[in-house]
């Protein structure tokens, strides 16, 4: 009989490359009565049509949801006009990047992407055991491209193109993104992630399968042209389902097949898969969100613009405003007005689009300091916010 092992003072330990690893910080929640803008979340409560989906499945919470999502995977390869095994789904686009990550790098690995860019990102990256490669944004806050392909080395394995780029809602033209495609070897695999991508093109609402925007890289054009590409949407942004956590990806199908390996079993529930069905049928109610979405954040920007302060013109749905070491300012004048904006001290604040009324919230905010106390050249700053 094995003698039982003698108590000491050491405790279990967590692997020690979690210590470069910050935990995700979500969003400041909002007060009772204040703007959430803070999360890039829709304005729009959920569709009727898309609770009705939901209610119907409540009854058979006890089961298992189908791990392989036959029906909204089958409509997604049939909208796409691709094969069903070319397409995987997981709790949003967040958990499909990190099964990418897993699925192709390792202790020893590069995976490389802009900065700033989306926040998870090198978390995802560490977690795999990788390292992580950040490429600053030219001075435009946008992808450098040519400083990424310079940042290759035979360690690199995966490269993310976040196109519309969170935060700074900026694009990547199409020549521009085909040429950097084009340059990266074969056997490093580029991940674009469109998450935002339905505020900048809303003919992905429309019948058309193959929808470009001449401003801005499509991914899935890319996709079918070359085979180390692989394409991230989400329903949580667009489609208004960020509760319920479901994306998609489109991706070669040994990477595919290597996603569903490393994928956490029954990882999207019934209802998410539910839901998102449901807004597939829903694609002209939704355009008309977007339509508005986009608009207020048309109207945020010119309204940061106009009170001083350097906003970015956007294609998703928030405004950036580089504000550097006076970001934490503008983060507590927006508090102070009711608004919660995502803040990155010494950067910048993100600031969701929201509806009429927490626009009119921003303005009123900004109102309460005069434009001679907010950052200085108010002209030089207009000028070039608005290039």
């Amino acid at each position: 009989m094995t003698s039982p092992v003698s108590p000491t003072s050491t405790t279990p330990s967590p692997h020690p490359r979690l210590d470069a690893v910050p935990a995700y910080k979500q969003g400041r929640s909002a007060p009772a009565g204040a703007s959430k803008l803070s999360s890039n979340e829709s304005p729009h409560p959920p569709l009727p049509s898309v609770v009705a989906a939901i209610a119907d499945r409540l009854g058979s919470l006890h089961r298992y949801p189908q791990m392989t999502a036959p029906e909204i995977i089958g409509r997604l390869a049939e909208r796409y006009g691709v094969a069903p095994d070319l397409v995987t789904v997981g709790a949003g686009s967040v958990e499909l990047a990190a099964q990418l990550i897993h699925a192709t790098a390792g202790e020893g690995d590069e995976v490389m992407f802009a900065w700033r860019s989306f926040e998870a990102y090198p978390s995802l990256v560490r977690v795999a055991g990788a390292t992580p490669v950040m490429v600053p944004l030219d001075r435009e806050h946008r992808h450098d491209l040519d400083a990424m392909l310079a940042a290759i080395t035979d360690r690199t394995r995966l490269i993310f193109v976040c196109n519309p780029n969170n935060p700074t809602g900026t694009v990547v033209g199409p020549e521009e993104l085909e040429r950097f495609v084009d340059a990266v070897p074969r056997d490093v695999l580029v991940v674009i992630d469109e998450a935002y991508v339905h505020f900048d093109d809303s003919a992905y609402f429309g019948p058309a399968t193959t929808a470009t925007d001449p401003g801005r890289g499509a991914g899935l054009e890319l996709f079918r042209r070359y085979p180390h590409v692989a394409v991230l949407h989400t329903f949580s942004k667009a489609y208004g389902l960020a509760g319920l956590r479901i994306g998609y990806a489109i991706a070669p199908a040994a990477i595919a097949a290597a996603q569903r390996k490393v994928a956490v079993p029954f990882g999207v529930t019934d209802l998410a898969q539910a839901a998102a069905v449901a807004s597939l049928d829903a694609q002209h109610e939704l355009a008309l969100r977007i339509a508005e979405v986009t608009a207020q954040r048309d109207r945020l920007q010119r309204i940061l613009v106009d009170a001083g302060w350097p906003a970015v013109a956007s294609r998703a749905n928030f405004v950036w405003v580089p504000a550097g070491e006076r970001s934490v300012e503008l983060d507590e004048l927006l508090h102070t007005g009711g608004v919660v904006a995502r803040t990155f001290p010494g950067e910048g604040v993100r600031i969701s689009a929201g509806s009429a009324e927490d626009v009119d919230r921003v303005a009123a905010a900004l109102r309460a300091v005069p434009v001679t106390d907010q950052i200085p050249d108010t002209a030089a700053v207009r000028e070039e916010a608005t290039a």
